[in-house]
């Protein structure tokens, strides 16, 4: 699924304040595995998630996801394909709080040039999925924690991406919306996604459905 060669990403290239974010990774990540990259705050996860998602292109490297080489995609081309293949998970959710659920999860659909019906069939099923249909017309702000993660994970699946991505999606939830959180993804996962989350919440160190665990310091892979 994702094929990383010699990935760096350096800030503030040419100045004498340059920050050398990830330092040569190298990384391969089968389809429909779920995979968890670990580190403290400032080791490289978030960067590399962003990178993988397209949202951030690397310094140099090569990295490819389902045979796609995606690293220097112009950044049209990079919000298509990340429209079509990758769903993300937000720490803080990103949402739109003066918008409802079901608006906030449908605006992920409007580059793919669904007609309205076409629409409403994902929003549904995906807040099937995420368990929060039954807050369809609730405006966000009016959420708890745990159900602004529900909706977060509607929007990022209701595309049907191959690839969910999730940043720290467990910083902001307590003990029993962290273990709501697992569930889904143990779900999504049954239902042949790819996975990866970054975290330092040790609640995800023993999970049966999670392949691998690979611990980031410094921006690099240790």
């Amino acid at each position: 699924m994702i094929e990383i060669q010699s990935l760096n990403k350096i800030f503030n290239e040419n100045k004498s304040n340059e920050f050398h974010a990830l330092k040569d990774i190298n990384l391969q990540i089968k389809d429909n595995s779920c995979v968890i990259l670990k580190g403290v705050s400032g080791s490289g996860k978030s960067t590399l998630l962003s990178i993988i998602a397209t949202l951030m292109k690397p310094s140099s490297g090569r990295i490819k996801v389902n045979e796609n080489i995606i690293s220097k995609l112009p950044d049209l081309h990079a919000s298509n394909f990340r429209a079509k293949h990758i769903g993300f998970v937000f720490q803080n959710y990103n949402l739109f709080n003066s918008f409802n659920v079901y608006e906030n999860i449908a605006m992920a659909t409007t580059t793919l040039n669904l007609n309205s019906n076409e629409i409403k069939e994902n929003v549904n099923k995906a807040m099937k999925i995420a368990n929060i249909i039954h807050k369809e017309n609730q405006t966000v702000s009016n959420l708890s924690g745990g159900e602004k993660q529900r909706v977060a994970i509607a929007r990022a699946i209701v595309n049907n991406p191959e690839l969910i991505i999730c940043d720290e999606p467990t910083a902001n939830l307590d003990k029993e919306n962290s273990q709501n959180f697992l569930k889904m993804i143990k779900e999504l996962k049954t239902l042949g996604k790819t996975i990866v989350i970054a975290t330092h919440d040790p609640i995800f160190d023993e999970l049966d459905f999670v392949d691998e665990i690979y611990y980031m310091e410094d921006g690099k892979i240790v």
